[in-house]
């Protein structure tokens, strides 16, 4: 019987994708870590800044003055003219507002979209790991088949072409690039991408360049892939605001590409979600025109935090190397005898310091763990202490290395 008292029915199965797509390995030990007290988080990759208040003030005063319409599928034509002045302004990148840009609900929606525009089913997508989450997951959801390329520490976690050639088969359609990099915190170097450009265009494939932590990158300066030679007209770039204003739950991402391929993500996007909201995209607006001073701050703060996370990993003896971008540090655990799985479960039940296991980032990640950096440095270094005293306990042999967690997750 159901809830109303009526005789269940059998249903049809779910879909095969909805059926096999994995639970995020993020989220779970989140979901337990908020149930416990004095947890420190080094888990979720959410700025610990408030959005600017020159932003959250914008927002409030067009809802004061009724601005709660639809706008455009595109968005907003004057944030569209905002980010191709941004784009070209940063990386000398030059798009047409009128047609090559749109505005998303986040950098998701914008993925989601990409995929859909240009994947047929069985269609192949090559993917450096360890990757972001969603990435094999949104491919699935558009009917293609994400191919894993594993990357290593020992190079950095970047990939090269070579590395792409080698998985390629004659389904490839697309490599998709996340740099910089989360989990790793890596950045590509220019000549790296040179090459993958040049083989993409060799094998007549899209690339999608997922750029949303472009302007956390604290050695050297961020290659936008669009920008280089024969990329631009089968580049798909996604950004957006998350990040680098502190603007995550606003949800206003971009993508940008030739206008064949905006148009056909620009279709998908009108029947799905219409248009990002208003109040968001008024926010975002003023974020260009007036928070630059405080992206510069952020990104001060981050690179202070990061050297000194990265040095107390190492100093407490598990190797990590110095991430170039985004707010991750992405140590090797293996010295602890434990799996990242067992590292992550037995760090927050035993000292109440919550990580990401490197298993939910895919293949070549299984020996770290991700440490975000977006939280305070007393909390971080709070959490080093932590962290050190785990290490400590495992030396002395107070915490079973078996492989069975006291207590499952």
């Amino acid at each position: 019987m159901d809830k109303n008292g009526a005789e269940k029915s059998s249903l049809p199965p779910l879909s095969a994708v909805a059926r096999t797509l994995p639970a995020s390995g993020i989220r779970k030990f989140f979901d337990i870590a908020a149930q416990m007290k004095d947890v420190i988080s080094l888990g979720v990759g959410e700025p610990d800044f408030v959005t600017p208040w020159v932003v959250r003030e914008a927002a409030i005063y067009s809802l004061e003055r009724g601005v709660t319409t639809y706008t455009s599928n595109y968005g907003l034509l004057e944030l569209r003219k905002a980010i191709s002045t941004l784009l070209e302004n940063l990386y000398g990148v030059t798009y047409n507002p009128d047609n090559e840009i749109l505005v998303t609900v986040g950098v998701s929606e914008g993925m989601d979209l990409a995929m859909r525009a240009i994947l047929d089913p069985g269609d192949e997508v090559l993917i450096p790991e360890p990757c972001y989450v969603s990435y094999k997951p949104c491919v699935a959801l558009a009917g293609g088949i994400p191919v894993g390329v594993v990357t290593t520490h020992a190079d950095d976690f970047t990939v090269s072409a070579a590395q792409l050639e080698a998985h390629a088969t004659s389904k490839t359609k697309a490599v998709l690039l996340g740099y910089p990099s989360n989990p790793t915190g890596s950045t590509m170097p220019r000549e790296k991408l040179v090459e993958i450009v040049n083989l993409a265009r060799r094998k007549n494939w899209y690339i999608i360049s997922d750029e949303i932590y472009d302007r956390l990158t604290y050695e050297g300066e961020h290659v936008c892939v669009a920008g280089l030679p024969n990329a631009f007209d089968r580049t798909i770039t996604l950004n957006g605001f998350s990040k680098s204003y502190a603007m995550t739950g606003w949800r206003i991402g971009f993508a940008c590409a030739p206008p064949d391929v905006l148009q056909a993500m620009m279709k998908i996007h009108s029947y799905t979600i219409l248009c990002a909201p208003i109040s968001g995209q008024k926010a975002a607006l003023e974020a260009l025109r007036s928070a630059e001073s405080s992206v510069n701050e952020m990104v001060q703060e981050y690179n202070r935090r990061r050297r000194v996370i990265v040095k107390g990993l190492n100093a407490i003896g598990l190797n990590c190397h110095m991430p170039k971008g985004a707010f991750y540090a992405f140590p090797d655990v293996s010295a602890s005898g434990l799996s990242s799985e067992e590292f992550a479960e037995k760090l927050l039940f035993e000292e109440h310091v919550a990580v990401v296991p490197g298993t939910a980032f895919g293949a070549g990640a299984e020996a770290h763990v991700r440490c975000s950096y977006a939280t305070s440095l007393e909390k971080i270094e709070i959490a080093l202490e932590r962290i050190g005293k785990f290490m400590d306990k495992i030396k002395a042999g107070k915490v079973a290395t078996s492989g069975h967690g006291s207590r499952p997750i």
